[in-house]
Order: C-alpha cells, then structure tokens, then sequence
C-alpha cells in the first residue's frame, strides 16, 4: 500500500526551520516525500482580510496560528516587508533535492494566490505561474513537473496551463483516487493527485478530536487497503515545527500498518496511467477548512 506524502511549504519561517526539521524526520524512517515551495515573497500578513470569510475565525481560534507561524510571520506584508523565500532559502530547497526527495511548485506568493485565484482573468494567471516557473529553474537548474496549488485554490486557465507549461502531474484538488481532470467539458492533459486524507489542522478542535487523538483518528482512516492508496497533504509549518512529534507518531503508525511512504511520483509509478478515469472538477467545502476548495467532481462520461 503506498502512501504519498505531499509537503506544502507557505512560509520564508516553514521553509528556514520547518523543512530542515522535515527532512530529517523522514531520512530517520526512510521515507519518500514531495516538498512543494512557496518561491516568491512570504505575504502572510495580508490573509488578514480572510476574517471576512465564513469559518476563517473559527479555523484560526482551534489552530492556535499565532503558535504556528509566529508574530513575526503574521506581520510580513503589512508592518514588515515580505522575505523573498526563493532568493533567500534557495540553498535549503536544493538541499532538500539533493537530499533524494521530490520537489515541486506550491505557488509564488501565496496568499495573493490563495485569494484571488478563483476570480482572476487569464493574465493574471499566467503571470503568477510563470513567476513561480522562472524561479524554481533559477534555483534547480530544470523546469518543474509538480504542481500543487496554495489553498487547493484553481480556476480554468491554472488548469489550461499544468499542461501547457509541462507539469507531469499536479496535487491541486481534494477527492479519493488519481484521475484526470475536465473542466467545464474541457479535458485537461495532466493528472490530478488529489489529497485524500484530512490534514490535522482541520481534524483537530472538531468532533472531538485532540492532539491526544488526532494520530489515532488518521491510522483509523487509513487502516484498510484502498485500491489507489492515500494522499495526505502536511504543512512545513505545522508538522515541521509543534506538530512534528505527531508527525512522528504517524509515520510510524504507518509503517506498523504497511504502508510504504512515498512521493507523489513514487505514488504514480504504481497506477495504471493511461487508465485513469476521468473525473469533471467540482468546487465545495471541506471540514475543518474554511471557504470553497478545487474537488474532485463525478465520474465524466463522454456521452452524457
């Protein structure tokens, strides 16, 4: 049974302490993962204006975000200027390639993503990608094949250019098996690998779920075989710093259950890819998460 590991890095402070802490966690249990950097300037401050979304102030009061990421993070774009996390920690993400681990593209700033994405023109969409490309093959010397969007946050021309700027395969949506998207009827040529496993950030605080018990409530999730396997989506933020210990405890009751611990390509290796069904996107809520996140949609049929 393989279980992909898809690390989401937001942050200049995620990239600088989370991710090194990461990698050591999963060289200790020799374990795949896909570490997926946010490349441009850390902006965090600005998601400010998300208290106006519905469920935003309940997500920020169970998650303790002044715990996670620090004042000095929730200040950059506002009263601070924002680090440039590609310029300044482009040593830490080729030491993490250079370390057997996949890379990918989370985004290039990633709340200016995240909350504007879904109404955004093509211009604009094809401005923030192309930023994001251009560094990663400052940094790595070669063009990105992952792409996993902030905030599981996409619209129509984002999904247009994962196959027209090359990716291989993205992680940008939530559902339960690998499929091929089709947007609006349009299909588009590059696979999805959606995440299917809750993060702990949107288990913990809801339905009774602690730091006690989130990692049992996971090792539940994921104690039957599934024909496609799991997702499962961790923050460099979260897991790379207080959350580490559980992380821990995870990996570890994965490998009592059997599962092999891998990247997102290791994952895809073991599909049949050319027989990927093919599934229309949907947009909706998912527990624990605030506003409406890219998921995968029914099964599309060409005749209907």
């Amino acid at each position: 049974m393989k279980l992909a590991l898809k690390i989401d890095v937001d942050t200049y402070r995620g990239t600088r302490h989370g991710v090194p802490r990461l990698v050591e966690i999963l060289k200790s249990r020799n374990a795949g993962a896909s570490f997926l950097f946010s490349l441009g300037p850390d902006h965090t401050g600005r998601a400010i204006t998300r208290v106006f979304r519905a469920g935003f102030l309940r997500k920020v009061r169970r998650t303790s975000v002044l715990e996670h990421y620090g004042i000095k993070t929730l200040l950059y774009g506002t009263l601070l200027p924002g680090p440039d996390i590609g310029r300044e920690c482009a040593g830490i993400m080729r030491d993490v390639r250079d370390g057997g681990f996949e890379v990918g593209i989370h985004t290039w700033d990633h709340v200016l993503w995240q909350d504007n994405v879904a109404g955004a023109d093509a211009q604009w969409t094809r401005r923030q990608m192309d930023l994001a490309c251009e560094r990663f093959q400052e940094i790595f010397g070669e063009p990105a094949r992952i792409h996993g969007a902030a905030g599981w946050q996409m619209n129509r021309d984002a999904y247009r250019l994962t196959q027209r700027l090359g990716f291989s395969f993205c992680s940008d949506t939530r559902g339960n098996a690998p499929f091929v998207p089709v947007y609006q009827g349009e299909i588009i040529a590059c696979p999805q690998l959606p995440t299917t496993l809750p993060t702990l950030d949107e288990l913990i605080g809801l339905d009774g779920v602690n730091p006690g018990n989130v990692v049992d409530r996971l090792l539940e999730l994921t104690r039957q075989e599934t024909p496609s396997g799991h997702v499962f989506t961790l923050h460099a933020e979260l897991e790379g710093m207080k959350f580490a210990p559980l992380f821990e405890q995870l990996l570890d009751g994965w490998l009592a259950q059997g599962h092999e611990l891998v990247s997102l390509g290791g994952y895809l290796e073991a599909l049949a890819f050319n027989d990927l069904p093919r599934h229309e996107i949907a947009t909706g809520p998912v527990p624990g998460r605030s506003g409406a996140l890219a998921l995968q949609g029914r099964e599309f049929l060409a005749s209907t």
